[in-house]
């Protein structure tokens, strides 16, 4: 069975392999994308990912915020599912945690990588060795731990350079009594699984006062232990407080709704569930949590203590009877989401909106966007084409425009344009857009004008366009400029026209198709722009010059700009530039007097 890779997000999360409806394995990643693609390339594989990629017939993805939730959740699934593959090879996959050695008499600290805590004397597990790593060296500069082997302390007769760096109380050679020791083990270790916030408050105190005693070392040491302890505290991003939780999700975008269900038991999720439902389902509300809530609790063991919703039905006491009616058990069914459930509101809304993402080829998204686009501007086309145009150059050199074309398809790179501009016009955007978009115009018996172009830039770009194109066509295409919003913030762009501003919804598709469309013709002018300085840069007379090396050619061009500059520099300006020595600057100078 073809998988199409394509649906899987660039985001952290976990993601499951199916064969034949049967989770086979389990796994976590920083970026879903690259991670499960990588199962499915080319390269060859270990025998365990080869099986994988054999027998896997679908994926299943769930998003994180972070690494850290996709680590902690992992591990959960895996427990409750115990995937074929997982099982077989869980030994391979380890985590870092720290551990005291309690056996002893006076315990060492230590990173110890395991599947899972042994014992209470491990502390974990965390996404960071180099945190805990960090975290040790801390605990040995507070509370002064020692981190040698039984071994070495068994065999010490003075203290070793731990002790004279103050970062071993030396229990060694007895200079510390067990019961000291074991009450600074004690406090160590409360240090790392409290939640930090009493830990860092304290912390934060010193390091101000030492700041103002102006022992600034010692307050930058105290800033960086704080750091550490952030770092070693990455936790799930729920509340321990919710203990029987069950939320469900739904949004509606694309003309499609995504639903998430998670399940929270003792601050953790247990379960999730996503569904992908055609058309926009949350017109009527009551008809969709019914069918939700009761094809997803079968018996009385399932029900949590509490639900909730993160939309209001009309009947919401309709639903709360009928669960009691069938269960026998009235729980609390609720829209209210408190402090407590915001994080865990947020996740299962992007999952539900993830559900819709996965589901949808590149053309359905474009093609909603189009049509959305065409409705905002009272267009009726079938088939839409867009081209965008910017204009780049650096300190009024090396200036090219871009042209990229949109269609329903998405963009269509084939025809992708660039225009270099002549040096008389560089620096001019506004000559410069005449001078690009009469050429296009020239160019129209061949390649078809689109019915819409859009231009990055303010009203003096957009009449620029609308002058050129009035001097040479009767019928010229509808012409956008788009203009940057206070402080660049997107929320604030403006779309502009010949008859002023188009008032579009900023959250709509076709704005944001638009603002997609600006935002590629400027990545594409700025690339090339940089390619174009950067051959002037490799190719120049002064590959001519004895003795004038590739950085040092660089280095002349980046502090004169020109070759002309350079020609009328002098013998000590050219002596400013790193590594151009007096010798070098005569001949650079004997060179251009030629």
């Amino acid at each position: 069975m073809a998988l199409n890779l394509k649906q899987v997000p660039n985001t952290p999360g976990i993601y499951k392999f199916f064969s034949k409806n049967k989770i086979i394995y389990i796994g976590k990643a920083k970026n879903l994308k690259k991670r499960v693609s990588s199962y499915f390339g080319k390269s060859l594989k270990d025998r365990k990912t080869q099986q994988i990629k054999i027998l896997t017939d679908k994926i299943e993805t769930f998003s994180t915020t972070n690494e850290a939730e996709a680590l902690l959740l992992e591990q959960s699934l895996i427990k409750e599912n115990l995937p074929r593959f997982n099982i077989l090879l869980r030994d391979d996959k380890t985590y870092p945690y720290v551990h005291f050695s309690m056996d002893h008499k006076f315990p060492s600290i230590s990173m110890k990588r395991s599947k899972h805590a042994v014992s209470k004397n491990f502390f974990g597990p965390f996404i960071s060795a180099q945190a805990v790593k960090s975290t040790i060296k801390d605990l040995q500069k507070i509370y002064q731990i020692r981190n040698c082997s039984d071994t070495t302390f068994n065999n010490r007769s003075r203290p070793c350079i731990e002790y004279q760096m103050q970062r071993c109380s030396a229990p060694c050679v007895n200079l510390i009594s067990e019961v000291s020791y074991q009450t600074d083990i004690a406090s160590s270790q409360a240090y790392i699984s409290s939640s930090g916030k009493k830990t860092k408050s304290l912390m934060i105190h010193q390091m101000q006062k030492l700041a103002e005693q102006q022992e600034f070392e010692r307050a930058n040491e105290i800033k960086k232990r704080i750091r550490s302890l952030e770092l070693l505290h990455q936790e799930q991003s729920f509340n321990s407080s919710l203990i029987s939780i069950d939320f469900f999700a739904c949004v509606s975008k694309l003309n499609r709704t995504g639903v998430c269900i998670l399940s929270v038991r003792d601050g953790k999720i247990r379960g999730t569930r996503t569904h992908f439902l055609k058309g926009n389902e949350l017109g009527d509300l009551d008809n969709l949590f019914q069918s939700l809530i009761f094809s997803y609790y079968q018996n009385i063991f399932t029900l949590p203590e509490k639900i909730v919703l993160n939309l209001k039905p009309k009947n919401l006491s309709l639903i709360k009877e009928a669960v009691n009616l069938k269960f026998g058990k009235k729980i609390s069914i609720s829209t209210t989401i408190n402090s407590d459930m915001r994080n865990i509101a947020k996740l299962a809304k992007l999952n539900a909106s993830q559900a819709i993402d996965n589901r949808l080829d590149q053309s359905e998204k474009y093609t909603f966007a189009i049509n959305d686009l065409m409705a905002q501007l009272a267009i009726s086309k079938k088939n839409l084409s867009i081209e965008g145009y910017d204009v780049s150059h650096h300190s009024a050199q090396n200036a090219v425009a871009s042209s990229v074309r949109f269609s329903s398809q998405g963009p269509e790179k084939s025809q992708y344009k660039l225009f270099n501009i002549p040096q008389e016009l560089s620096g001019n955007d506004i000559g410069s857009m005449k001078h690009v978009l009469k050429r296009r115009i020239n160019k129209a018996s061949i390649n078809p004008l689109p019915d819409i172009l859009l231009i990055d830039g303010g009203k003096s770009q957009l009449n620029a366009a609308l002058d050129t194109f009035a001097d040479m066509l009767k019928e010229p295409p509808i012409i956008l400029s788009i203009v940057k919003g206070s402080k660049r913030v997107r929320s604030t762009e403006t779309i502009l026209s010949k008859d002023g501003i188009i008032e579009m919804p900023k959250n709509s598709e076709g704005f944001t198709l638009l603002q997609k469309i600006r935002d590629e013709s400027h990545r594409f002018a700025i690339t090339n722009n940089r390619k174009k300085k950067g051959k002037i840069i490799r190719a120049s007379s002064l590959d001519k010059v004895k003795g004038l090396g590739p950085r040092k050619k660089k280095d002349l061009l980046k502090t004169f700009k020109s070759i002309q500059s350079i020609k009328e520099a002098s013998t000590d300006d050219l002596c400013k530039v790193p590594g151009i020595s007096i010798k070098l600057a005569n001949e650079i100078k004997l060179f251009y007097s030629a």
